[in-house]
């Protein structure tokens, strides 16, 4: 079954987004950095990982491409897991 050009359409800004996303972590962690003058991760970059992550694999997955599918479903558990480390730190 052939999409039409506006579910086409809705698909690349759905891709699009997942991209800006995840693009957005790096800047988080960037800006994040030189603040402190030291690498830092700060939350908001697992969030922006995990966010775009998901909506990137939701895109791979209606592109069909494994390699993506792969790719985006590692990162994500990964992503999740540093969440999960980071909210049960012990003090």
């Amino acid at each position: 079954m052939k999409l039409s050009t506006s579910a086409e359409t809705i698909w690349i800004v759905v891709g699009f987004l997942g991209q800006f996303l995840f693009f957005m972590r790096f800047l988080i962690q960037w800006l994040a950095s030189e603040r402190k003058k030291e690498s830092v991760i700060p939350l908001g970059f697992w969030y922006c990982s995990i966010l775009g992550g998901l909506i990137l694999l939701v895109y791979a997955i209606y592109r069909k491409d494994p390699v993506f599918i792969a790719g985006q479903s590692c990162g994500i558990l990964i992503y999740t897991r540093n969440l999960y480390l980071i909210q049960h730190k012990k003090p």
